[in-house]
């Protein structure tokens, strides 16, 4: 019996391409052949299915995507799309009805399950249940990406989980209209949505985050991507956890341990 509820189903094209594109570089698909990554509710069309193989099989030979909804209609909508394509998408993707239960072709154990936007109509309580039900679908070593983004991609955020829970915090920005970095409040994973409020680590990070932008402000004439690598490097400088990684600023995402915004 397929566990959860049906999402909006408003998941459109290119919509999820930034943590696409962070799960690309991840170690666990580093030097992998032909691992199954699932797309958890991927919504009323197979479109971030395809997005999601297409980037991955750039960088990871052989990868296999399994999307998964709990809609029979959204399934039936995917798989007549998967006819029209070729042969190599054919033979790389496939979908099937399921919520967090996770089933897959052969009930074979994915070594990714990435669920965008599906805990966002859920309570906060509900939230670690349905962590439990994925991260005991995954493969040993695996990963699981969980959280929300806007409607056309510019501001996300995620979670990174292993088997013993929440490792990893991500906040990745269209940085070209950027007014402050505190948008991300709007689109946090449901388990910190609800703790953006003084005395929470998050509603902290991102009052850091804003004050750091503001005090970079002369770097603006330079492009947001130069302002934001030293408003991240203002942070680092200032105590908070992030890794060194300035390409990755650039690109207006930034990453941190989950004990740095873990609710209080």
């Amino acid at each position: 019996m397929a566990t959860g509820h049906p999402t909006r189903g408003t998941t459109g094209t290119n919509r999820l391409r930034r943590v696409d594109r962070w799960l690309a570089e991840q170690p666990v698909l580093r030097g992998r052949r032909s691992p199954l990554v699932v797309d958890l509710g991927f919504g009323a069309s197979g479109a971030t299915t395809f997005e999601l193989h297409e980037r991955l099989a750039r960088r990871i030979p052989g990868v296999r995507v399994h999307g998964v909804e709990i809609d029979p209609e959204r399934v039936a909508t995917a798989r007549a799309q998967l006819e029209r394509l070729g042969p190599r998408v054919r033979e790389a993707v496939s979908f099937g009805r399921g919520g967090f239960e996770t089933p897959t072709p052969g009930d074979e154990q994915p070594l990714v399950i990435r669920a965008l936007n599906v805990l966002r109509q859920y309570d906060e309580p509900e939230v670690p249940a349905a962590w439990r039900l994925m991260l005991d679908r995954l493969a040993p070593g695996g990963l699981l990406v969980e959280g929300t983004c806007s409607e056309i991609g510019r501001v996300a955020s995620w979670i990174g989980l292993g088997a013993d829970g929440p490792e990893t915090f991500t906040i990745s920005l269209h940085l070209g209209a950027l007014e402050a970095p505190s948008i991300a409040a709007e689109r946090l994973p449901k388990a910190l949505i609800h703790r953006n409020v003084p005395g929470e680590r998050v509603h902290e990070l991102l009052r850091a985050l804003d004050d750091a932008w503001t005090r970079e402000a002369a770097l603006a004439p330079f492009g947001p991507r130069q302002r934001f690598e030293a408003a991240c490097r203002r942070l680092r400088d200032a105590g908070w956890p992030l890794p060194l990684e300035p390409r990755r600023w650039r690109l207006g995402e930034l990453t941190l341990p989950w004990s740095a915004v873990a609710p209080r």
